[in-house]
């Protein structure tokens, strides 16, 4: 067995063994946030919720500061125990403007509504969602740093890993 190079004194000892306690009780508190973040995360959107989502494919939203600010708060409404400019990148779901237009995104911490072409790429990670809402089946897609929630008409998620 090696030796250690350097002896540490008995309060050097206590101070290390200290320090490591804190990092193991550090990264225990983190996975039991983590914890309850995802079990909020999975909950059912409610109706006021998904009634703001819809409304960004209805236009004039990426013109009109005031009711793209309503749209947000009532996101940041639906978890206020989370701060989700952390967390979500964004959200994108089929676009129903008719052609050239494929897909329209919200990215909330910009506050910036957009509406993509087909085979136009969309920014900051949103393009792993634009094939989960491009084969239907939901009404949008919640893109998160670590993975997609893909949210149906009736509010149920279904968390996918991208």
């Amino acid at each position: 067995m090696p030796r250690p190079i350097l002896k540490m004194s008995q309060s050097q000892t206590q101070t290390h063994t200290n320090n490591l306690s804190r990092t193991t009780y550090s990264n225990q508190q983190q996975q039991v946030d983590k914890i309850k973040m995802d079990k909020l995360l999975r909950k059912s959107r409610s109706k006021e919720y998904m009634d703001a989502i819809h409304k960004l494919d209805a236009g004039g939203h990426a013109h009109n500061q005031n009711k793209l600010n309503d749209i947000i708060n009532i996101i940041k409404g639906e978890f206020p125990e989370i701060e989700l400019s952390e967390i979500l990148l964004g959200y994108v779901a089929i676009c129903y403007l008719g052609k050239p237009y494929e897909v329209h995104t919200l990215d909330i911490a910009g506050g910036i509504i957009e509406h993509y072409k087909a085979g136009q790429t969309l920014p900051n990670g949103l393009e792993q969602a634009r094939s989960i809402a491009m084969r239907g089946g939901y009404d949008f897609i919640e893109v998160y740093v670590d993975c997609c929630r893909a949210i149906s008409s009736n509010g149920a998620v279904s968390v996918i890993y991208c």
